[in-house]
């Protein structure tokens, strides 16, 4: 069933070898791959799905690509995307756990990944313009969008998100809108997806705590897959939320029983810097942080850790995904998704431009550099008026830092 897929496929592993700068970067690199290259889904396709993907908990870039798998193809190359997606930041990540004491990251990162962050406002400024043509057409849109800019840039909490985009939906509510008239036959439910969801996390913390309470030689094991199947059931706003989790559950809950920590706080630290340089999705940082975790146990244990972090981390979130996506497409054909899909569509537009925004300001840190300001327009402009592939761009910045720094 795959086979008629590998195009596809083959277009993911490219996408997840370059798609640098965070979710923020993602979606201006998926635009450009998935629906300006391949047309595999539509501009306003790609936005209803990211601002489904900001409404559940876990890497909304990483549910975005996996919901256009699942439209493509289902349940199986959705699974298969995952893999593909995931893989080469797992890869990276992992092996950074091994060489943290022997790898100079910030050397590194300052030569080959220099131009990185400012290349990825460039995507994030051509995704929010052409995603604006088709989501913000009147005044009450261009309300919402600039409501939704303001509220992410001033607010910076992860529950900014699903709270922006549930009173974008109720607000355009207010207009008349009207469903086209169209029989759509109802999408099926996938309850064995939220079963297992709910089964997981029961048998998780069951068997974290009776290893704790008993003592096993390896219960740490036991732990980290129930820390970060937690972590990835419950976190909103991206990679960057995991860090105060991890800090607590790996730094301060073990010191406050008298145990050692699982990881020195410098150590992820350096890990989180380490993983904004690397191409995929930011979650790939519990590679890193569960490797560090089982470390003491020997290097097999370390890399069984790496494994056990990542399934964890990932898994809740695309269970739970499998199981809403059909309620989602269910309820849309209701008066009231289908209005509320439009102020949902347009806050995603400003919650875009306000993590480009962030983004910036962060990179202007400790002083402005004109040149970044150079890059990102030299970035958007080839992604606007060339039809120049976008990881043909990633790969031209990455060797114009390592020869020009």
């Amino acid at each position: 069933m795959l086979f008629r897929h590998i195009p596809f496929l083959k277009a993911v592993a490219m996408y997840s070898f370059t798609a640098f700068g965070g979710p923020q970067g993602h979606i201006g690199m998926m635009m450009k791959s998935f629906v300006q290259r391949r047309h595999d889904v539509t501009e306003e396709e790609l936005i209803e799905l990211n601002g489904f993907a900001q409404m559940l908990p876990g890497p909304s870039s990483t549910q975005t690509v996996i919901l256009i798998a699942l439209k493509r193809g289902g349940v199986p190359l959705a699974i298969a995307t995952l893999g593909l997606w995931i893989l080469p930041a797992f890869l990276v990540m992992s092996a950074f756990s091994f060489f943290l004491l022997y790898f100079d990251a910030k050397a590194f990162q300052s030569r080959l990944f220099s131009f990185v962050q400012p290349m990825s406002v460039g995507f994030v400024c051509f995704a929010a313009v052409r995603m604006m043509k088709t989501s913000v057409q009147h005044l009450a849109t261009w309300s919402i969008m600039l409501g939704a800019l303001i509220a992410t840039t001033l607010v910076r909490s992860p529950w900014v998100f699903p709270c922006v985009l549930v009173v974008a939906g109720v607000i355009s509510n207010f207009s008349s809108k009207r469903i086209p008239q169209e029989h759509r036959k109802p999408k099926k439910i996938k309850w064995v997806s939220l079963w297992l969801f709910a089964v997981i996390f029961i048998l998780a913390g069951l068997f974290s705590e009776i290893a704790r309470h008993s003592n096993w030689e390896h219960r740490r094991a036991f732990n980290l897959f129930e820390n970060f199947y937690r972590f990835g059931a419950i976190v909103f706003g991206g990679g960057q939320a995991l860090l105060p989790m991890m800090l607590y559950q790996f730094v301060s809950l073990p010191e406050s029983r008298g145990a050692s920590a699982w990881m020195s706080p410098a150590a992820l630290l350096t890990g989180f810097g380490m993983v904004q340089a690397v191409p995929g999705p930011v979650f790939s940082v519990c590679s890193f942080a569960g490797g560090l975790a089982l470390s003491q146990y020997g290097a097999l244990w370390q890399i069984f850790g790496c494994l056990i972090a990542t399934i964890a981390v990932f898994l809740p979130s695309t269970l739970l995904l499998f199981f809403l996506y059909p309620v989602y497409q269910n309820l849309k054909q209701h008066v009231i998704i289908y209005r509320a899909l439009e102020g949902i569509n347009a806050a995603v537009v400003g919650i875009i431009w306000a993590s480009g925004l962030v983004l910036l300001q962060t990179i202007s840190k400790p002083a402005f550099d004109w040149s970044n300001l150079v890059v990102i327009a030299i970035t958007f402009c080839l992604l606007k008026f060339t039809k120049i592939p976008a990881p043909l761009i990633v790969v031209a910045w990455l060797l114009l830092g390592l020869t020009i720094v």
